[in-house]
């Protein structure tokens, strides 16, 4: 009921990741095109920079929407599906990172209403810049019937969903953008694009660049990598930055951090106000990742590929955190990590295997702390990344 192009087909599934929600049939092949905004680079001055990200996306998604023309396809079902409805997915990542810049922690309500505004931005417009391509290229051609034809934006299937279910749909609806201009515009022009937004897990692109990935909280501020380069050490640049500023920064810093992989809570002379700004994955509470998660859906037409973590889960936290997200309207969650309660308690004893880093001494940690703060302050890094298909060596969202 929430998806725009309900009236052409069946949602039967999502892909693995559980962004893309597409129909599927007989005769068509969902395939979708992924493309992501590097949120970090559109921090401006502690706030969002609304006149880049615009401009960003725009040319995103003109660039997704070329792809579908000259993509190579090797099943014809898949490229008919393509060609008729044009679904691209833009996402983001460094969501964490700009909390980092904005000195906002992630299990906060600040971080929640953060995710709100800058998830309503990105869809405003990408939604804008799809329908100005179809006043330029032409509707795509299943537009007829649909919920855009209609007039109904993904924030308005809420309603159709609480109909549905008699209610039991809580979530914040306040908008901060023109949304009765976009409505007027795509009367006028309709869209390029059957669906323009998921939220794909940019595992190993956001590497690259380095930033979090997509909407993921810092899995360990030290923790060791692997893709098929090898494996490699990572340091929360911005947390060294901070230590530094601090005089915290020095070998027992350095091995207190591998011993408790990566965390800042066992370790008493690091300010409160950094252990929360810097708390990993397994230290925030499950729900603030629902919460955050909640308030992005309510603008997106797809999904988003949201890991839930859990330290010591049991029956009755996986109930209440399922019910809850269910509650709040999401579409889809990804992967569910846990880890036991007896390693997420861990303070004196021997340090795990979690996140856990080779020992070699402060030298090479050192080393890769230069490198991750050189990352940072590099003016070079691009604002949009997107799936080399035509590159063997690729490993896409993954």
């Amino acid at each position: 009921m929430r998806s725009p192009q309900q009236h052409a087909g069946v949602v039967h599934s999502s892909n693995l990741c559980t962004e893309i929600t597409l129909n599927t049939s007989d005769t068509e092949t969902a395939v979708c095109n992924l493309g992501s905004v590097n949120l970090l680079q559109h921090i401006k001055d502690g706030q969002l920079d609304h006149v880049k990200l615009q401009k960003t996306i725009s040319i995103a998604m003109r660039m997704l929407d070329n792809v579908i023309d000259i993509n190579y396809y090797a099943v014809k079902k898949a490229r008919d599906s393509n060609m008729r409805h044009r679904p691209v997915g833009l996402g983001l990542m460094g969501f964490q990172d700009s909390l980092y810049e904005l000195r906002i922690p992630y299990a906060s309500d600040e971080a929640v209403a953060f995710a709100d505004t800058s998830m309503e931005a990105i869809c405003y417009y990408a939604y804008w810049a799809s329908t100005e391509l179809a006043a330029e290229r032409g509707r795509y051609s299943s537009y007829k019937g649909s919920l855009w034809d209609q007039g109904v934006m993904p924030l308005d299937t809420l309603d159709l969903l609480a109909n549905a279910r008699g209610g039991y749909v809580e979530v914040d609806r306040s908008v901060t953008m023109d949304w009765d201009a976009l409505r007027q515009k795509i009367a006028r022009h309709g869209m390029r694009n059957s669906n323009c937004v998921a939220i794909a897990p940019t595992a190993t692109i956001s590497n690259i660049i380095g930033v979090d990935a997509c909407i993921e909280p810092c899995f360990g501020n030290l923790s060791v990598k692997s893709n098929l380069s090898g494996e490699f050490t990572v340091i929360n640049g911005y947390l060294v930055r901070d230590l530094k500023r601090l005089g915290l920064w020095d070998d027992v810093m350095v091995m207190d951090l591998k011993h408790f992989d990566g965390s800042l809570s066992p370790i008493d002379r690091v300010p409160q106000e950094l252990k929360a700004l810097y708390a990993t994955a397994f230290e925030i509470e499950t729900r603030w990742l629902i919460e955050a998660a909640a308030r992005r859906q309510k603008w997106i037409d797809q999904a988003q590929s949201l890991n839930i973590y859990m330290a010591g889960a049991s029956g009755k936290k996986l109930d209440e955190t399922y019910k809850l997200a269910w509650l709040r309207g999401l579409k889809t969650t990804y992967y569910l990590r846990t880890m036991s309660a007896t390693h997420a308690e861990k303070s004196t004893v021997t340090a795990g295997r979690m996140n856990s880093v080779s020992s070699g001494g402060s030298s090479a940690l050192e080393a890769a702390a230069a490198v991750a703060q050189a990352q940072m302050s590099s003016q070079a890094a691009t604002d949009i990344k997107f799936c080399a298909i035509d590159d063997p060596g690729c490993e896409s969202c993954q």
